[in-house]
């Protein structure tokens, strides 16, 4: 089995990644390398966070045989791996406990954190709120009237709530008004960055606590269907989710690597988030990866009915997946995304997030074209509690 040791020291992951920052940011970043290179081998700090995994996220997480969705679609079967199932009810939880840990390891008392669909932003509120320490969230605008119950729990949990009226006032946003704040209070904060983006070692740090979803998966498995799966889906909007999965499979070359970026009303409408299928390499938020981006480089809008996706960037260990062959990037629409997250309440009464349900829908196409003993493991990256008032608008359903 091929050896996967990226990225390098400097973080870069083939052209990809690296450190494009503030010069007041350097020595911050040189800081938190050294100490997580410290932290990311120390045994007890390992153990650690695997009890809070454990006993307060609830891992592992199950996977399950969605039958019925699998009938409806014909050919391949279909599992989910059940993020939604975490405490807060997404992924996110996984990384942000990670993070707290480092933070609290280097006498950080004040996170900050940047949300689009709200569930980093829950996840790093919840985390502080068992840590006892201070959170602010930065959320664009209009992901805080798409994720309204999102900002109530954290509010709920006690973090602070900033909305930003800048640009699209979206998660791009969010993340430069949390670059912000980490420059002018780098002394005493702890930016905890929500994907695998961001100037090194976030993507590497964040993939490394999120990995823990494909190492159960290399267990739960065999155990489940006697062997690997035939692919791994995951949506793709910075790419956290599809990296976890993804990761510890890296070496397993008989198992496809698909990530499903969001066509929102379709790539020839200008309007989607689908960076990998038609952006272009540039240097955004730290790092050097694939954009959405016009002729004179400046970075387009995007749109996704799905706010967790709606970002014109993506974490650069996936271009480089991309650009050597390892993985694979296709997109879906807004309206196939909708389709599916029905089918999937419907079928299976399970209530996927809006993000998720893109990967599910692209399962459903895939599974059509392939046999029935082959195996689509897709990791359902989070619950669409959050997502209820965007479905019932796009529905006709009032309140």
């Amino acid at each position: 089995m091929q050896m996967y040791d990226l990225p390098d020291r400097k973080g870069h992951f083939g052209p990809y990644g690296g450190v494009f920052v503030a010069e007041t940011l350097i020595h911050a970043l040189d800081e938190l390398r050294d100490q997580y290179e410290k932290l990311r081998t120390d045994p007890a700090f390992l153990a650690e966070f695997a009890h809070e995994l454990k006993h307060y996220v609830g891992r592992p997480s199950p996977v399950y045989h969605a039958r019925r969705l699998s009938e409806k679609s014909g050919g391949a079967q279909i599992w989910f791996k059940r993020e939604d199932l975490n405490h807060t009810g997404a992924h996110k939880i996984n990384n942000t406990i990670g993070q707290a840990l480092v933070a609290r390891h280097m006498g950080k008392r004040r996170i900050i954190a940047e949300t689009g669909a709200g569930q980093h932003g829950v996840a790093s509120a919840t985390i502080a709120a068992r840590y006892g320490m201070e959170c602010v969230v930065y959320m664009g605008s209009e992901d805080i009237q798409r994720q309204s119950p999102n900002v109530y729990r954290m509010k709920l949990l006690g973090a602070t709530v900033v909305p930003v009226e800048s640009g699209s006032k979206t998660l791009k946003d969010a993340l430069n008004e949390a670059m912000r704040d980490w420059v002018t209070n780098v002394e005493n904060t702890f930016y905890i960055i929500g994907t695998v983006a961001g100037p090194h070692p976030y993507p590497m740090m964040v993939r490394d606590f999120n990995s823990v979803v494909g190492k159960e998966l290399l267990t739960q498995l065999p155990e489940v269907i006697g062997r690997q799966p035939d692919a791994i889906l995951a949506c793709v909007g910075g790419g956290s989710n599809a990296m976890g999965a993804f990761y510890p499979y890296i070496p397993h070359r008989d198992v496809r690597l698909i990530g499903v970026e969001a066509a929102g009303l379709g790539l020839d409408s200008g309007k989607h988030a689908a960076t990998l299928c038609a952006g272009r390499p540039g240097v955004l938020h730290g790092n050097r990866t694939y954009l959405m981006q016009d002729e004179n480089g400046q970075i387009t809008e995007t749109h996704s009915i799905s706010a967790g996706l709606d970002y014109p960037g993506v974490g650069p260990e996936h271009a480089w997946l991309k650009d050597t062959g390892r993985a694979e990037y296709v997109a879906v629409t807004d309206d196939e995304a909708l389709e599916a997250f029905h089918l999937t309440c419907r079928l299976e009464g399970i209530i996927p997030a809006l993000e998720s349900s893109h990967a599910v829908a692209y399962a459903m196409k895939l599974a059509a074209t392939l046999p029935p003993e082959q195996v689509l493991l897709v990791n359902l990256s989070g619950r669409g509690d959050k997502d209820m008032n965007t479905v019932a608008r796009h529905s006709g359903i009032t309140f």
